[in-house]
């Protein structure tokens, strides 16, 4: 009777592990700007997912970053449309339009996509069709992103308030009023809710009846999104510095001056307590967590506002300069590079690169959407090519014209 009990466990454990192997990754909820409070814009890749190169063109400059659920990515786009993409072939699903252009990057959860549009709404809308379930309107356009934890929506609009909105029916619960715009996109853990203003200040805030805990002033605006691990919320300003902050009470931990404005928002690993973030200047920083120690910097060619998104031994970062560069995340070298532009025509990266297992998503204000893999160095053939040919053929055809016209004189 003994053996066969273990025979039956041994069996059924077995068909488990067979069947987890199977079994496509589970769904995630992209709650927040860049997908958690670490603002890592990774997902672990289904195992039924077929990678593909490919290019889908949106008509109008992508500054949203994308968010990705169940091999779906979805994103806005200046011309005020929201977007549902197939992640494997870059078909389009649905697109909504709403009344203003979209920068807001998309949360969802339970199935419900939140975002917001330069309208000044907020709009609730079924994943599956675009279809809206409600809308809130706020006092200005709305630039933040939002995030979401399950009950209420939290984000920032330019009209200088932070809105709690619930999440089933888009009531407002409460209101949170700073100096200015709010454009940097709210964190939420723990109860707390850590958002920049333009009015130079960080603010952390409960989330349960919207009284402030603290806030701090820097020495410029805060349109960085603040990013939190082990009691430290860590955050950009345009005075030029990344700010390390004691969740608690706000006191200063440590400070780091990247030399110009830092829209970009941090990027945090805490396998090897590592901050990757950028700067206007191009520079691209790796800073211990613990003490704001400089572990290496890169230059790009222009801006950097882009968020990094990490993966493995990797970082992933867009530039004003219109490339996507891939780094490897203990030294800084560059790794591999795309830039569809060709330089004649690049265009640059605001929407923050989002991974998903080994493939790269990059959207840019040229229009497109870029599907790449990461492994393989690989990028898809921008329709900029083509117009590099012509323009080679224009000016061979001008130069052949021009040496016959001069052996006609002779």
């Amino acid at each position: 009777m003994l053996k066969k009990s273990k025979f039956l466990i041994g069996f059924l454990m077995i068909c488990f592990v067979a069947g987890s192997l199977s079994a496509p990754a589970a769904a995630t909820d992209w709650n927040m700007f860049h997908e958690n409070p670490q603002h890592t814009g990774y997902l672990d890749q289904a195992s039924d997912f077929a990678t593909s190169l490919w290019i889908y063109n949106a008509g109008s400059a992508i500054e949203s970053t994308p968010a990705i659920i169940n091999k779906i990515i979805f994103f806005g786009s200046k011309d005020g449309k929201v977007s549902a993409m197939n992640l494997e072939d870059g078909t389009k699903l649905w697109d909504y339009k709403t009344g203003g252009a979209i920068i807001s990057s998309p949360a969802i959860v339970n199935g419900t996509l939140y975002i917001g549009s330069m309208d000044g709404y907020l709009y609730a809308q079924d994943t599956n069709n675009g279809d809206v379930k409600w809308k809130y309107k706020t006092g200005n356009s709305i630039e933040s992103s939002a995030a979401v934890d399950g009950t209420n929506v939290y984000i920032g609009s330019d009209d200088g308030r932070v809105y709690t909105i619930n999440a089933q029916n888009g009531t407002m619960d409460w209101e949170y009023e700073t100096g200015n715009a709010v454009k940097s996109s709210p964190t939420v853990v723990d109860g707390v809710l850590y958002v920049g203003s333009d009015d130079d200040k960080i603010y952390a805030i409960s989330t349960k009846n919207g009284t402030k805990l603290w806030d701090y002033t820097t020495g410029d605006k805060v349109e960085s999104s603040p990013s939190v691990l082990n009691g430290v919320v860590y955050v950009g300003s345009d005075d030029g510095k990344v700010y390390a902050l004691n969740t608690t009470d706000g006191s200063v931990v440590w400070t780091y001056s990247m030399g110009k404005p830092v829209q970009s928002s941090p990027t945090l690993d805490s396998n090897d307590n590592s901050l990757f973030v950028g700067a206007d200047n191009g520079k691209i920083a790796c800073l211990d967590t613990r003490d704001g120690t400089e572990k290496w910097t890169y230059n790009a060619g222009k801006a950097v506002k882009t968020t990094p998104a990490l993966y493995i031994n990797k970082i992933v970062v867009g530039s004003d300069d219109g490339t996507v560069y891939v780094l490897n995340k203990y030294s800084g070298k560059d790794i591999w590079n795309y830039q569809p532009g060709y330089y004649l025509f690049n265009s640059a990266f605001r929407s923050s690169p989002v991974v998903y297992g080994n493939n790269l998503f990059a959207a840019g204000t040229d229009g497109y959407l870029y599907s790449m893999n990461i492994d393989k160095k690989s990028g898809p053939i921008s329709n900029f090519v083509y117009y590099i040919v012509a323009i080679f053929v224009v000016v061979v055809a001008a130069l052949i014209a021009v040496m016959k016209l001069r052996n006609r004189r002779k």
